[in-house]
């Protein structure tokens, strides 16, 4: 029996987005909660908590792409040619963020605000767009041969508005829960009282996507809703309420485990991504074009996957050792204790 080298590519790509999503989306997170805290020393105590970490979670989103590249080179194209907008205002939204996420520590007392709205504005363009992306994916590409046959604007619908909308919610969730784990004091108290809306917003919003995706294509209806695949299909929802109590309760703890929010943050994205990927199976472009049918020849894959297979193990180590050394709470004025 061969190696399964579309199956291998698809868990490869759909592994760097899940560390993407979850490692930069508390990054974005923190951008998006600026508006809600105005003093200016809790803001730079917010950004210390990921200043030693932050320019590496891009590592994990040059990696999906460079493998949707080099494994499904049909569906990168598609995608790009779909996308062209919203992914150009995402890329300049992260650039954005990433320029005032150095210049407001070096900027003067008269240009520090600037570049505050800057990192919220980069933050918020950046999540909205990826949002999107996303809600237009699953509402579905025309797609004709190897090409786009759709519109500029055909990634613009009320979904993927909802979508952008809810990403939104997400990040600022995994930002706020990540800062009662990384912060103290006031600051902390801050977080854990954002924290509360931000989680029933965002059971909200899984519940709404839940129910708006088997609308927009029948087969993921008659997936989730037939009474075969219901009995084990059953365990997401209720593994997402599980986590949403476990979540509302640890942040209405004060004295509880500071880690617990944040791990029920990062298992409710976990189970939103494993419920897409449910939804979307076997195709990587709704809503006809499989996983199989883009993938490139037998040849490029298996070359390709000497090299991600030879990077990945050290993108895990060092990214790992980085959140270790660094691990810890994150005071006022100071480094890491």
């Amino acid at each position: 029996m061969g190696i399964d080298l579309p199956i291998i590519w698809a868990i490869i790509i759909a592994f760097g987005v899940l560390m993407y999503v979850v490692m930069d989306g508390f990054d974005l997170g923190i951008g998006l909660l600026f508006p809600f805290i105005p003093d200016r020393t809790e803001r730079d105590t917010m950004v210390n908590t990921v200043a030693p970490v932050w320019d590496g979670n891009e590592t994990w989103l040059v990696l999906g792409g460079a493998g949707l590249m080099a494994a499904f080179p049909i569906v990168y194209s598609v995608l790009l040619s779909a996308f062209y907008i919203p992914l150009l205002l995402m890329l300049a939204g992260l650039i954005l963020r990433g320029v005032a996420f150095e210049f407001r520590f070096k900027a003067d007392e008269a240009h520090r605000p600037f570049w505050d709205k800057a990192f919220m504005g980069g933050s918020f363009l950046a999540t909205f767009c990826q949002g999107i992306v996303l809600g237009a994916l699953v509402n579905g590409l025309h797609v004709t041969g190897p090409s786009y046959d759709g519109g500029a604007f055909d990634w613009l619908s009320p979904f993927s508005l909802f979508t952008g909308l809810a990403l939104l919610v997400a990040y600022a969730l995994l930002g706020a829960t990540w800062l009662m784990l990384k912060t103290e004091g006031t600051l902390h108290e801050q977080m854990r009282r954002v924290s509360r809306p931000l989680a029933l917003a965002f059971l909200g919003s899984i519940a709404i996507v839940s129910l708006w995706t088997p609308l927009l294509h029948q087969e993921i209806a008659d997936r989730w809703f037939s009474m075969q695949n219901m009995t084990f299909l059953a365990a997401v929802p209720v593994l997402v309420l599980l986590f949403a109590t476990i979540q509302l309760r640890s942040i209405g703890n004060p004295a509880g485990n500071h880690a617990v929010p944040f791990l029920m943050s990062l298992g409710l994205m976990l189970l939103g991504y494993i419920g897409l990927g449910i939804s979307l199976w076997p195709n990587i472009i709704p809503p006809g074009l499989s996983l199989r049918d883009a993938a490139a020849p037998p040849e490029s894959m298996g070359f390709a996957l000497v090299g991600a297979l030879f990077v990945t193990p050290f993108i895990l180590i060092y990214t790992a050792w980085a959140y270790y050394v660094f691990r810890g709470k994150v005071r006022h004025g100071e480094g890491y204790h």
